[in-house]
């Protein structure tokens, strides 16, 4: 008996333990929750401050009222239903189902007109006046939808329109190009003329030869290494005169300038004629033709040489090599032209000469340029501005470098520089034979797998280490296609018209053409005669 009751004690002593301890972390779990909704409760009043500031700057960005927020709002189940209707006046018309666009748009046009008069007044809208414009223009959806002008329809449509239109706008792209192309190549009718007026005049005027043949004392000049020695290679009898015309208005010593072109034997005598009628401040001027150049031939010179191949002449001349599928910019047949070449041959040009500065004949010079002929190029041949400040002007731009002969050569984030305004040492080209290196990579390029357009990819090359950079305000480039800063533009020496949109053609850039044109003397008689203005 004193067994059993002993054993009857102690379940009862063990459930009065349980209890409290199930209390006790109850009382626990209570005072913890407790503690944390303190802790929370203050931080939830800037986080909802935070999302109502958000709200106001997006509703203030996209000019959203409150009442198109409502949920209530008619002005926004009018908007709803005028941008569905649009997108499905979009669709019957493609589907041919006029009519029913037309209805669409009266519409559309009558829900506007009650949006336009209550934002008028500036009342929100009603629904009794707006209650049969909700109506009618729901009806039409309705409609739309059993004509299946449903979404599906509708994204597949428009997903067709937008590829119509996508090949529309390539085919638009590459006519623009094409004919841009074609037109940046043509002759203007005034240039033209003024070719032929001034041969006509040379021809007949002896008085103007026998001027240009006693010029004894200006001999001595073009070969004085202590004048500044500038040559441009060109056809272009006006563009030319600007180059010099400009260099000679800008230079501080235009007595000590010479310049020496050099044209083809079409050209030569209007040129003679144009430079013979008129000075420039004092600048000796030299003119000479390509052909009379008797080295320049196909056994040396490799251009040359390819424009006697049928397949390079069939490439840049008829354009049937690859059935058109070249564009026509690579195969323009000027990137041929020994006036284009002739860079590569100075040395050859000017035999006497120890430094010249290269011009192209689309620059205009508004700075003096002496200080380029004391220029430190550090042993190097080429002084040029370099035209890496974006990546698509480093060499991998210009040259294939999936060909083993480039890429075993060259680094392709090599630094890329520009022609049209070069100081050359002529005396470390010679001693380098720059014009070998120069044939060594014409020859490489017969299939031009090298590189396929015109004298830089090959100037790259030739020049490669052997390049110094100049400041750039020497040589600011970009005003033949392109924005130029107006800082930039006040600050360059050359000013270059690299592009399509030459200054002397219609299609020039108009905001770029005072800079040229300043130089030209429209009320020249000649001008005058081939109705330049």
């Amino acid at each position: 008996m004193r067994r059993r009751a002993a054993d009857f004690r102690r379940p009862v002593r063990r459930r009065l333990s349980n209890v409290f301890w199930f209390t006790l972390c109850g009382l626990a779990v209570l005072f913890f929750i407790l503690v944390l909704s303190r802790e929370s409760g203050p931080r939830s009043k800037p986080m909802m401050s935070k999302r109502a500031y958000r709200q106001e700057r997006i509703m203030e960005g996209l000019n959203i009222t409150e009442e198109m927020l409502s949920p209530n709002s008619v002005t926004r189940q009018l908007s709803d239903q005028i941008s569905l209707a649009k997108a499905f006046v979009v669709i019957a018309k493609e589907s041919s189902n006029l009519q029913f666009a037309w209805e669409l748009s009266a519409q559309i046009r009558n829900s506007q007109i009650l949006l336009s008069n209550a934002a008028t007044r500036r009342t929100p809208l009603t629904i009794s006046e707006s209650e049969t414009a909700v109506r009618d223009m729901a009806l039409l959806l309705y409609q739309a939808q059993q004509l299946h002008y449903d979404s599906a329809t509708m994204i597949m449509r428009l997903k067709a329109k937008i590829q119509s239109l996508e090949e529309q706008m390539n085919s638009v792209s590459e006519k623009s190009s094409k004919y841009g192309q074609i037109a940046a190549e043509e002759v203007p009718k005034g240039l033209y003329c003024l070719g032929l007026r001034l041969t006509n005049d040379w021809f007949k005027n002896a008085n103007l030869q026998r001027k240009s043949r006693d010029r004894k004392h200006v001999e001595m000049k073009l070969k004085d290494n202590s004048l500044y020695h500038f040559c441009v290679f060109s056809d272009n009898i006006l563009a030319t005169s600007v180059v010099i015309n400009s260099t000679a208005t800008n230079s501080k010593y235009p007595e000590k300038v010479v310049f020496h072109i050099v044209t083809d034997e079409v050209n030569y005598p209007p040129m003679k004629a144009w430079f013979s009628l008129n000075s420039f401040k004092g600048v000796t001027i030299e003119i000479q033709k390509i052909e009379s150049f008797s080295w320049l031939n196909a056994s040396y010179v490799p251009v040359l040489k390819q424009l006697q191949d049928s397949e390079t002449k069939n490439y840049y001349f008829s354009g049937n090599l690859d059935n058109g599928q070249t564009p026509i910019k690579f195969r323009n047949p000027k990137y041929l032209s020994m006036l284009n070449h002739l860079r590569f041959y100075i040395p050859e040009v000017f035999p006497a000469l120890k430094k010249v500065v290269f011009l192209d004949d689309d620059v205009v010079v508004q700075k003096d340029l002496s200080d380029l002929f004391s220029t430190d190029l550090n042993g190097n041949v080429n002084g040029a501005v370099e035209t890496c400040m974006e990546t698509f002007h480093r060499y991998h731009k210009y040259l294939n470098y999936s060909h083993p002969l480039i890429r075993s050569h060259f680094d392709p984030d090599a630094c890329g520089w520009a022609f049209g305004m070069n100081v050359f040492d002529l005396v470390e080209w010679r001693k380098r034979n720059v014009t070998g290196i120069y044939h060594y990579w014409q020859e490489k390029n017969v299939d031009r797998t090298l590189w396929k357009l015109g004298t830089l990819p090959p100037g790259l090359l030739t020049f490669y280490g052997l390049t110094e950079p100049l400041d750039p305000s020497w040589h600011v480039l970009g005003l033949g296609y392109t924005n130029v800063d107006p800082q930039t533009l006040e600050k360059g020496a050359v000013l270059h018209f690299n592009g399509n949109s030459k200054p002397w053609l219609k299609i020039g850039m108009e905001k770029y053409k005072a800079l040229w044109e300043k130089y030209v003397d429209y009320s020249h008689p000649s001008l005058q005669q081939c109705n330049f203005h």
